[in-house]
């Protein structure tokens, strides 16, 4: 097969660089989310201004809390004070349209987002998550001002992840010849009793603020006494530093027309002082603004830090979706009842928001140097700076109200979220299918989704939901079993074992996974024959009627997982019929649905026959013998995917490696484009003109169905992500490496928020496939059953280095290759590493070297070369790993 033409020179695909930083217009879509896992999230906007306040155990896109924001107050000796919002500008439109839940309705830009103050006249953002920098500037300011904005991330530290936070640490730079005394001032109004939508007094009244100091720690703590601790809208925030000097007022004036807003403006100006001022209870449908000041004196060419931590607790979630029916209920056979509240993860840790503030305050100095060695780690890896601006952008999903974390620590979450309220509840499995950021970097958090599933999701045939229904404990649902989600499943319970290498947390889950995939013999594959033939429901949301590559391909994943962990726990006899299904099924799919280019669905219009299914559950209706919404002779994007997550968790090829290889190059060859101007999408759009995407489906040799199924013509992020790195895998890494610059272009502050990629809603989960492709690209292995990892860095370079992570510990692996042979360095950061192999180079390496030395830190260790499709190291007995620790191979011919 021709090679298709590629758009991009080889250094816009492979070039290396810094991530890049975000002025002008391309700061008009940038939100930053920062919040921990399972705790909602505040978003930094590319200006600098707080959006977007997810805090209160929803999805609230577009908001903001008036007249909250951080202001400076700076005097240089000899000159006259100076004020300033610190945020860049306000952007147009200036109409009032365009500011979320708070519209001017004809008045102008709202006010209570202190647009009428004056501003700093430059603001310079970059993301590096989960750090965020911005730069602002103004030229009557004599300080220079930095922000540094994060909250605690750091992988297998799932805990210090979950901190209801946002961290905020202000840099202030004497550039001039005199010194400087300058106030930070940081201004919130208290919140409380609002959830969502328009802040316009609804659930206000009886707010109280009131300044504390506790130590070091000082601040404002915010409550009401309207709500009693088990209402859902029952908290508190805290606004504190550990900062020394501090001026404070706990509430503005209470007054009417524009006289609030006005006097704190007087007061604070003139000499960068606030006067004390409380009140008692807000009246109702009312609250108070209270402020901090950090003040400080600096000499010229003096730097400073200031640090702000706003803490929230809001301990009572509520399921506000309840229905009364179980899952597939839709519309107005759903009544409402009651709506089941329980305790959110971080609420079992910490007795409110000040609570929070006195961990950050002892804990701060760890928390964020851990947090940075992840950075580095991460950022300093050799990858094009669009795949890593991919990887990490969206690990920002986890912080975000896609994600929730139940009361014993359990992780659930939904597919993304819409403006206000989740989109598509219960940790959707298929949706799930495509995520690896989680499993990766919080593996703990990603078992307990496959311990959640087994236990309260699955029927007593083996038939699981693939919407875990809450609380805890619910009857699963009863709607069709999804094919992909439930074989998907099993794909990832074999995962995540080789990532813990915990074999006794398989056997426990063992009896659940093998009824699971039993399932398949009663309803997808009655004849057992390793093709499905029945109706499959699937992430399409509709079913497929007969067999198809990629339900096909997630079956013979699952098989093959399946035959391997039955091994492990002595059941031969189920691995070998295990092996027998998957090769039975591999033969007969290469035999019917390979045509030569790609693999095709044959439609079975007698589907319904193979085994009884309510066709009345199918959204939008089938009709046997005539069954809409299939792909046929469509060349899907999707239709290798269960082999692309065989390939990351080295299970090798599920179909012929040549026809796999071609079928991806057809998927490149039809599915993606440069630019969609003659591209017509009927259905939801999220690229088109000059965007490149990938398309879900095409139909290369004719025969589109007159309704295909639904999101056939669209393009979505989280399956771009999944083909980009199976590309990558089968070698084909320039294809890859265009399908992932296209979709990060369209991310670039002016279209969309890069900090925000959607399809059923915001910081939608399947974009969390971006993951593999940092597995793809640095080839790496991993098998903690038996000790082994291993690189084969699929970039060519003579220097090379990743970012790496298991169950029990990450760090860094770098290599540098030369006529003299390859030195490698293993870095442990984090954790622990039981190490007994260590596999280095591609296939085809292993002739090339004939000696090795290893060494522990600078410690000569005993070790053995050895090949089997790569160069393996072996150590004996092992080498035990622990943070900070470096292990060195040389290998020479």
């Amino acid at each position: 097969m021709d090679k298709p033409q590629i758009p991009y020179t080889h250094d816009e695909l492979y070039a290396l660089g810094p991530q890049r930083a975000y002025a002008g217009e391309a700061l008009r879509q940038v939100a930053f989310p920062i919040g921990g896992i399972g705790t909602g999230s505040i978003s930094l906007s590319g200006r600098g201004a707080l959006v977007d306040w997810e805090i209160f155990n929803r999805p609230n896109k577009g908001s903001f809390i008036p007249f909250t924001f951080f202001a400076l107050w700076a005097q240089q000796e000899g000159e006259p004070p100076v004020t300033r919002v610190l945020e860049g500008p306000p952007m147009p439109p200036f109409d009032g349209s365009g500011h979320g839940n708070q519209p001017g309705l004809g008045h102008g830009v709202p006010r209570d987002t202190a647009a009428g103050l004056p501003h700093m006249r430059e603001a310079r953002f970059r993301g590096e998550y989960p750090f965020a920098w911005l730069e602002l500037a103004d030229p009557a300011m004599p300080l220079a001002v930095t922000l540094e904005a994060y909250n605690p991330f750091i992988p297998l530290n799932a805990d210090d992840s979950s901190l209801p936070v946002a961290i905020f640490r202000f840099t202030l730079h004497n550039r001039g010849d005199r010194p400087v005394a300058a106030t930070l001032a940081a201004s919130l109004c208290n919140p409380i009793g609002y959830t969502h939508g328009r802040f316009d007094g609804r659930g206000l009244g009886g707010n109280v603020n009131r300044y504390v100091r506790e130590g070091a720690l000082q601040g404002l703590v915010m409550t009401s006494t309207r709500y009693g601790p088990d209402d859902p809208r029952y908290g508190s925030l805290a606004l504190t530093t550990p900062w020394p000097e501090v001026t404070w007022q706990s509430a503005w004036l209470r007054a009417g027309w524009f006289d609030s807003l006005q006097r704190f403006w007087d007061e604070f100006t003139p000499q960068g002082l606030l006067s004390e001022r409380t009140y008692g209870p807000s009246e109702e449908g009312k609250s108070d603004v209270g402020t901090i000041g950090l003040r400080v004196r600096l000499a010229p060419g003096q730097s400073v830090t200031l640090p702000a931590y706003l803490t929230w607790h809001f301990p009572n979630f509520q399921k506000y979706w309840h229905r009364e029916a179980g899952g597939g209920c839709e519309g107005a056979c759903c009544r409402e009842v009651a709506l089941p509240t329980w305790k959110n993860y971080y609420a079992t840790r910490f007795g409110d928001a000040l609570d929070v503030a006195r961990y950050v305050a002892r804990e701060e100095e760890r928390l964020r140097e851990e947090s940075l060695r992840f950075h580095d780690a991460l950022h300093r890896s050799t990858l094009p700076p669009y795949v890593t601006e991919a990887l990490s952008s969206q690990a920002s999903i986890l912080k975000t109200t896609t994600c929730l974390r139940l009361t014993d620590g359990t992780f659930y979450a939904f597919e993304g979220c819409h403006a206000d309220a989740g989109c598509c509840e219960g940790s959707c499995t298929h949706v799930w299918n495509y995520a690896q950021t989680l499993a990766f970097l919080f593996p703990d958090l990603e078992r307990s989704m496959r311990e959640a599933d087994y236990r309260y999701n699955q029927h007593e045939d083996g038939h699981m939901g693939f919407r875990l229904q809450l609380p805890l404990g619910s009857p699963p649902s009863t709607f069709h079993a999804a094919a992909d989600g439930q074989m998907g499943g099993i794909l990832k319970v074999y995962r995540d074992w080789k990532l813990c290498g915990d074999t006794g947390w398989l056997r426990g889950l063992w009896p659940q996974v093998r009824k699971a995939l039993a399932y398949a013999w009663k309803v997808w594959d009655v004849d057992r024959d390793g093709v499905m033939e029945g109706i499959q429901h699937n992430t399409y949301d509709i079913e497929f009627w007969g067999p198809n590559p990629m339900m096909g391909s997630f079956y013979l994943g699952a098989l093959r997982a399946a035959e391997e962990m039955a091994r492990a726990l002595g059941e031969e006899e189920e691995a070998r019929e295990y092996r027998r299904l998957f090769e039975s099924g591999r033969q007969k799919m290469e035999a019917e649905l390979y045509n030569g280019e790609y693999y095709e669905q044959r439609i079975n219009p007698q589907a319904h026959l193979v085994a009884p299914v309510d066709l009345s559950m199918s959204f939008g209706g089938q009709t046997p013998g005539d069954p809409k919404y299939q792909y046929g002779k469509g060349c899907l994007s999707d239709q290798l995917i269960g082999q692309w997550f065989a390939h990351l968790v080295g299970l090798g090829y599920l179909f012929d490696p040549e026809h796999v290889r071609r079928a991806m190059q057809s998927i490149f060859r039809y599915n993606w484009r440069s630019e969609l101007w003659e591209h017509a999408n009927c259905q939801r759009v999220y690229a088109l003109n000059d965007e490149a995407g990938l398309l879900l489906c095409t139909w290369p040799r004719g025969g589109r169905p007159t309704f295909p199924f639904p999101y056939s013509d669209e393009v979505w992020c989280g399956i771009e992500y999944q083909v980009a790195s199976h590309l990558i895998y089968e070698g084909l890494v320039d294809e890859g490496l265009a399908i992932v610059r296209g979709l990060r272009a369209r991310h670039d502050g002016i279209r969309r928020n890069p900090w925000n990629e959607m399809e059923c809603g915001s910081h939608y989960a399947r974009s969390l496939a971006s993951w593999s492709l940092l597995t793809a690209l640095s080839g790496f292995r991993f098998d903690l059953t038996r000790g082994m990892i291993g690189f084969a860095p699929r970039l060519e370079m003579d220097e090379f280095r990743t970012f790496w992570s298991v169950g029990t510990g990450w760090g860094t692996f770098s290599q540098r290759r030369s006529d003299a042979g390859l030195e490698a360095v293993l870095r442990l950061e984090h954790g622990s590493l039981a190490l007994r192999e260590l596999t280095l180079g591609a296939p085809g390496d292993p002739g090339l070297y004939r000696q090795v030395e290893a060494r522990v830190n600078g410690v000569p260790l005993p070790a053995t070369l050895a090949g089997d499709g790569a160069v393996a190291v072996t150590f004996g007995q092992g080498v035990d790993l622990r943070a900070g620790d470096e292990l060195s191979i040389t290998l020479s011919p």
